[in-house]
């Protein structure tokens, strides 16, 4: 039953579909849509209840805006409260607790990366130094994930200094 009724809601649609099309003068098939409305009286009612509404909305002026229109939306938008700054909603030590996790983990990669430092390496009559040509990267920085993250930490630990720098300057201005 319920294809029945689906069928007959599409089957309404597209004919009332084509008798629009019909009566916009943009259907291809006009002499087939006119032998329908003539014949059929289902189509006929349809097409006479559309052509009515195409006649009242085409008598129908619609009305325009006043001159002040958008000045008047623009007045009532600012009687209405501003959200508040971010800085009033954030928490900063929410904040501070993800930078000091960035840096710790920035630190905690140097340390070890240090730590894989062969301090002895180093000849004492060529420099006196440390010889970082014999520290073996291939063993702290062969893992994809280690070095995306590393990516990550190191960007959003920029865009952290420049937040910070930025409101810096704007307590200096």
């Amino acid at each position: 039953m319920s294809t029945t009724i689906n069928n007959e809601f599409s089957h309404d649609e597209e004919m009332e579909a084509r008798i629009w099309a019909y009566i916009d003068g943009l259907s291809e098939e006009k002499s087939f849509i006119e032998q329908l409305i003539r014949e059929n009286a289902v189509w006929r009612a349809k097409y006479n209840e559309l052509v009515e509404l195409n006649q009242l909305l085409h008598a129908t002026e619609l009305e325009q805006p006043s001159m002040r229109f958008t000045k008047n939306v623009m007045e009532e938008i600012s009687k209405i409260q501003i959200a508040p700054a971010t800085k009033e909603y954030i928490n900063k030590y929410i904040i501070r607790g993800i930078a000091a996790f960035f840096i710790t983990v920035i630190v905690g990669f140097l340390i070890y990366g240090f730590s894989q430092v062969n301090w002895s390496a180093g000849n004492a009559s060529k420099h006196a130094g440390i010889d970082f040509t014999q520290v073996d990267y291939s063993r702290m920085f062969n893992n994809t994930f280690v070095n995306l993250f590393m990516m990550a930490n190191i960007i959003l630990g920029l865009m952290l200094l420049d937040r910070y720098l930025s409101s810096k300057k704007k307590q200096w201005q």
